[in-house]
């Protein structure tokens, strides 16, 4: 895992740290890189090995702490993650089975036989697979192994939603109107979605990260939902249970970071503003919200602290609340393990969050008070995947990385990751390359910084979700705080686009394309600094150039000053200047004074260039007058006609096929359901017609673009 790693050193920390309040020891390391520290207490003894029964960036993580701590440290691995950056970073390694997840990082006998071959104290399950399962929690204990993670009972009270909400409103918590029991059947779900009244939302009892999930606003939708959350319930989490309850259209969703210990102490640790969403799954979060005040946020902390005293809660938690416009809150679920966004809860408190963890799973009370914890700065994360964003806002890419590069050059920016430069993103996990947190003074500080790390970040060989953060955090609604669950849909109703150019974004895209295709130009003409023939005339000073971009074309005209460019382009001039380093992946320019990064994506001799302008990749073509005007007469090659034919939009699993040639088909019927990343999409038809040919099974994996039904 790549994070900036502080320069203070740790006796000094040790020192500015012994027997200082919480705010004291963030101002310890505030000058440093990192905005959060890891200072063991010299007289607590913890762990002398924790196994991490995970993968990834969270494995990374927290071994980092660990070893922060003086911990031993063993990884977990499926065949195909044996190269790993969690595996290479541990002490210890073990296989624990094939690629799926059901047989490796689910399979609870292969780790319990991982724990005892290495001798592990402790588990630390992370998130996701086995970090809410109470019966890999029992058999730890049976063992004598302690899970780093509450007991038992709180996994079983706050993972099941339909117990989870008797809970909190015994405790006299917020809760959302619904339908306090197990929905058997469909019609059992129509029923009960009447009776609450539209629209409803319709979720797995025992889920969590947006699987299981579906909204319903009219009969029709409540039968799919009912359909679809069962299969990915049942398919993520082993448990086929729904529940139902009201949809508070247009709230925001907001969470209250908890941290409790065995001895009746708990904390809030302030919130995280969670609402930019897609597929009820988070992508921007930060902490701390724009939205609440001070008593709402007291209000909302302590009645996490009261939930989580009712269960007798000992860890890091995280209690979910939905919000609406009125500052009205309703208890949404308790996630019992760490959460993903916790990196920004960190950097404004000055806490490490898995050392908490680690210190109370071992017995320690807690070494804090209400009044100790602070909100300092403000602190912002994106979720980088390898997704193609121009689909549903982020369907599933796959591939490797050839080149990967992290904005770790810029200050207050922390990357959490478990990848690096040819890591191969799967099919059978998760597509999350990193989590990218910038921290400042103050929102607008932190967000500025945002810009720059995402403009400075490289990533190739996968589709990956940069354009679509980077609209998302210099969007005017976004930085006036107007946001809710509904943010992306709103905003981009007609589905995302990427940055649409003014026009002056335009000229500087044209002109930067120009300069860049002069400089390449210049630079083939030359052999260790010198012309390749001596004998030429002057060296050239003036290019007349045709620049095409969205089937448009310019006329431009380039002059040239040592590593200056001066570039005539729609009546405008603008002077271009840079390091011009070509090897480089970055392109950092001037333009007409103004400082932008792009990264240049791909140059052929033939003056085809993709630029990464503004977070999103414009292809451009830089011709002479006379190549542009024969360019005229080469033929267009005519796009495919895809309304008779149905190719996936993304790698995965094929779950069902429901059609048959012969059949007859509806417009938006559905002839197949493809699964990726444990995620279940429905794939319909785009016109009424006859099935010709099916090219897909059951259970078969297909491809991006992969042909699966031929209508006539």
């Amino acid at each position: 895992m790549a994070a900036h790693i502080s320069t203070l050193s740790l006796p000094r920390l040790l020192v500015a740290a012994k027997n200082a309040s919480l705010h004291a020891r963030w101002q310890a390391v505030a000058h440093s890189a990192v905005r959060y520290s890891t200072v063991p207490v010299p007289q607590e003894k913890t762990f002398d090995k924790i196994l991490i029964a995970n993968r990834g960036e969270i494995a990374c993580r927290v071994m980092k702490t660990c070893r922060m701590m003086g911990i031993q440290t063993v990884a977990v691995h499926s065949d195909v993650d044996a190269s790993a950056v969690h595996v290479k970073m541990a002490d210890q390694a073990v296989c624990v089975g094939p690629a799926p997840t059901n047989q490796s990082y689910l399979n609870m006998d292969a780790i319990m036989e991982a724990v005892r071959s290495t001798g592990a104290q402790a588990v630390h399950p992370g998130y996701g697979f086995l970090s809410e399962n109470k019966e890999f929690a029992r058999r730890l204990a049976a063992e004598g192994v302690t899970f780093i993670g509450p007991d038992t009972h709180a996994i079983q009270s706050m993972g099941d939603k339909i117990e989870s909400k008797l809970i909190a409103k015994a405790a006299q918590v917020n809760t959302i109107p619904g339908f306090d029991g197990v929905v058997e059947t469909v019609e059992d779900a129509v029923r009960i979605a009447l009776d609450i009244g539209y629209p409803v939302m319709i979720k797995a009892s025992a889920g969590g990260g947006g699987k299981g999930m579906r909204i319903a606003w009219n009969e029709e939708e409540t039968r799919d939902g009912f359909r679809f959350s069962t299969q990915e319930a049942a398919s993520s989490f082993g448990d086929s249970r729904l529940l139902i309850e009201k949809f508070i259209d247009n709230p925001r969703h907001i969470e209250i970071q908890v941290l409790a210990d065995k001895h009746g102490n708990a904390l809030w640790l302030n919130e995280r503003e969670c609402s930019i969403q897609r597929r009820n799954q988070k992508v921007v979060e930060e902490a701390p919200s724009t939205f609440l005040d001070a008593d709402t946020r007291r209000a909302m902390g302590e009645q996490a602290v009261k939930l989580a005293q009712a269960v007798q809660y000992s860890s890091a938690g995280t209690v979910e609340f939905l919000v609406d416009s009125h500052k009205n809150f309703y208890f949404l679920e308790m996630n019992t393990r760490l959460q993903v966004e916790h990196p920004i809860t960190e950097l404004i408190t000055g806490l490490d969050l898995v050392q908490q963890m680690i210190r109370v799973a071992k017995g320690y009370p807690l070494l804090h008070k209400q009044e100790d914890i602070p909100i300092n700065g403000w602190a912002i994360e994106s979720r980088v995947y390898a997704e193609d964003p121009y689909k549903s806002f982020g369907l599933p890419s796959i591939g490797r990385l050839s080149q990967y590069q992290e904005p770790l050059n810029l200050s207050n920016v922390r990357v959490d990751s478990g990848i690096c430069e040819g890591s191969d993103i799967s099919i059978y996990y998760d597509p999350m390359i990193s989590k990218l947190v910038t921290y400042g003074a103050t929102r607008a500080e932190a967000l500025s910084k945002m810009e720059d790390a995402l403009d400075n970040y490289v990533i190739r060989g996968v589709t990956h979700n940069i354009p679509l953060l980077r609209e998302i955090i210099t969007h005017p609604r976004f930085i006036s705080g107007d946001i809710s669950t509904n943010f992306l849909p709103e905003v981009y109703p007609d589905g995302f686009k990427g940055h649409q150019l003014t026009a002056g974004g335009q000229r500087e895209l044209l002109a930067s394309a120009a300069a860049l295709h002069v400089c390449a130009q210049l630079r083939a003409q030359t052999f260790l600094g010198t012309l390749r023939v001596s004998a030429s005339s002057q060296e050239r000073r003036r290019w007349d150039l045709c620049v095409e971009l969205v089937g448009e074309r310019h006329p431009v005209v380039v002059s040239r000053t040592g590593q200056t460019y001066t570039v005539e382009v729609g009546g405008e001039s603008l002077v271009v200047s840079g390091e011009w380093d070509l090897a480089s992946p970055l392109l950092p320019l001037k333009i007409n004074n103004t400082p932008r990064m792009l990264q240049c994506l791909s140059r052929t001799a033939s003056g085809d260039i993709c630029l990464q302008y503004l977070g999103t990749s414009f292809k451009v073509r830089v011709l002479s007058p006379l190549a542009a005007e024969l360019s005229s007469f080469m033929p267009e090659k005519v796009p495919e006609d895809t309304s008779s034919i149905l190719r996936s939009p993304m790698p995965g699993s094929v779950v069902a096929v429901s059609v048959k040639p012969g059949d007859t088909v509806a417009e938006g019927q559905e002839i197949c359901v493809i699964e990726a990343m444990k995620m279940q999409n429905s794939m319909t038809a785009a016109k009424t017609g006859k099935v010709k040919s099916v090219h897909c099974r059951a259970g078969e994996t297909v491809g991006e673009g992969d042909l699966l039904v031929e209508l006539e």
